[in-house]
């Protein structure tokens, strides 16, 4: 009896070494149209689908496997008394390998000039198809969605037979392929015809192991595609905590650049265990990285590093004087990059693409998970509302921006002392607002920084006027804060009783 094969890919990488081997197997090839001119192409021996089927590609392609000899031939069941009466009776032949891979729909969606017309044909049709009833009847059949599974199956197949082992990995692998296919599809037509989400939809490929999570003792993972955002340069791998930290620190240095800084101010952002040890804006990167360090240069040991701008050489001295997990930025100088490496497990990173970009972000829960829209509201600078007699002075709107942006990037509560742009004091994750105003004073106070004609930002209400006396006996002159406390009339005739002026913006900044 006749062996076949049956090969249809998009991704035809390695596909005519694979059809050579599978004739020198003895297995009949049986190809879709644009792969069988490749293999003919090759000289490789090989039958169009439609003249096995005798019916011919219709619809530019869109039919063309969708017959019963071809699914027949997959899906009889070779044990099966009846099925094979049913095969033979209908001229029906065994197709026991099938190598499939699917229309580049992902690659097309992704392209902003592509039409929608364009996106709707590469959604694949027949592939889908022919994966899934292969992987069903995986007993009798192997399939082969990756090019990289070709050599190994190779391998074992050259002995004579396929182990049910093999058969079922591939075919849990096939459902797991056409499974990331349609999640993605699905996602894509609800966001661009703004349909409301009615399932919770993740299907991400395993990037890699990471060495652990939070802990030795937890394992952990990274699936999707991070190194369409970054590059790792040099160092040791990447860990789970370095990820978080990373990503707090360039949404930070994102936000403020975006909604802040001229167009040759630089941002430079600290950062530790995701809250905000040092942030600042300065003409040059090494004025930036200075000013940030003098928030807290304690907690920056050992911190995350990240620069909107490329670092140099005087920068990477300034850098290897004490101890940082990560320095980030756009590019390095070639100098630079010398310098740094010096410090064998200090990973260096670029950053190729902005992170900050409108998405959902989720948290496991029993029986689920909960999702909300990213918190991406941007300060509307004309619609705050001065709350006080005294109103602020240019300059201290602009560090009242700043700070609220910072608070906005630290754990609840959080209160955060500025000036000229730069955080002199971050008190953040406290049960009370109170304690974490003390904290930020104690932090200012420890690295010899006076808090004296500065702002300060609370990402949510003051629900009494203690923590705005508090912060006003540290030297504060402009306070920025929500409002929308029962209480929001005490806590300004506190501020007018001690002449600072106070801005109400009408967004709470909860970080959770």
């Amino acid at each position: 009896m006749k062996k076949f094969a049956l090969l249809s890919v998009s991704d035809k990488t390695k596909i005519v070494e694979f059809a050579k081997s599978l004739n020198n197997l003895d297995y009949h090839i049986l190809a879709t149209g644009n792969t069988a001119k490749i293999l003919l192409d090759a000289k490789v021996e090989v039958t169009e689908i439609s003249n096995f089927t005798g019916f011919p590609e219709i619809f530019d392609g869109r039919v063309k496997t969708l017959h019963p000899k071809i699914f027949g031939g997959i899906l009889f069941r070779r044990d099966n008394t009846e099925d094979k009466s049913q095969a033979e009776k209908n001229n029906i032949s065994p197709i026991d390998i099938v190598c499939v891979n699917l229309y580049p729909f992902v690659k097309t969606s992704s392209d902003p000039n592509a039409s929608l017309d364009k996106i709707l044909e590469n959604i694949d049709i027949g592939g889908p198809s022919l994966i899934r009833a292969s992987a069903k009847n995986y007993k009798f059949v192997s399939i082969l969605t990756n090019p990289t599974q070709y050599d190994t199956f190779l391998i074992e197949l050259k002995t004579g037979i396929i182990s049910n082992e093999t058969r079922v990995k591939l075919a849990v692998e096939a459902f797991s392929h056409t499974a990331f296919y349609d999640t993605f599809i699905s996602n894509f037509l609800e966001k661009k015809f703004e349909l409301p989400s009615t399932h919770f939809r993740i299907n991400l490929p395993k990037e890699k192991v990471l060495r652990y999570g939070e802990n030795p003792h937890q394992q952990a993972a990274l699936f999707g595609n991070f190194n369409f955002y970054f590059e790792v340069l040099h160092g040791k791998e990447i860990s789970y905590n370095n990820i978080l930290d990373l990503i707090a620190g360039v949404e930070l240095a994102e936000d403020l650049t975006k909604s802040l800084s001229g167009t040759d101010e630089i941002t430079c952002t600290i950062i530790k265990h995701q809250n905000p040890a040092g942030a600042a804006i300065g003409d040059t990167a090494i004025e930036a990285y200075t000013k940030a360090l003098k928030c807290d240069p304690v907690s920056a040991f050992g911190g995350i590093v990240i620069f909107t701008s490329e670092v140099d050489e005087i920068l990477a001295l300034k850098l290897n004087e004490i101890f940082l997990e990560i320095v980030c930025a756009p590019s390095f100088t070639g100098e630079a990059m010398k310098i740094l490496k010096k410090k064998k497990d200090r990973r260096l990173l670029r950053q190729i693409r902005q992170v900050t970009e409108k998405k959902m972000t989720f948290r496991n829960i029993p029986g689920g998970v909960i999702a909300q829209d990213a918190d991406i509201a941007i300060l509307d600078k004309e619609s705050i509302h001065i709350a006080t007699e005294k109103k602020p002075a240019q300059k201290e709107l602009d560090d009242l921006y700043f700070a609220w942006i910072v608070a906005k990037h630290a754990k609840s509560n959080a209160i955060v002392f500025v000036r000229d742009k730069t955080t002199l004091g971050v008190g953040a994750g406290q049960m009370s607002r109170l304690d974490s105003a003390k904290i930020a004073y104690m932090k200012a106070k420890e690295h010899g920084l006076d808090l004296n004609g500065s702002v300060a930002a609370s990402d949510a209400f003051f629900p009494f006027a203690d923590t705005l006396l508090e912060i006003i006996n540290c030297g504060v002159t402009s306070v920025i804060q929500p409002g929308g406390s029962v209480r929001d009339s005490e806590v300004i005739e506190a501020a007018n009783k001690n002449n600072i002026s106070m801005v109400f913006t009408g967004i709470r900044h909860f970080k959770h």
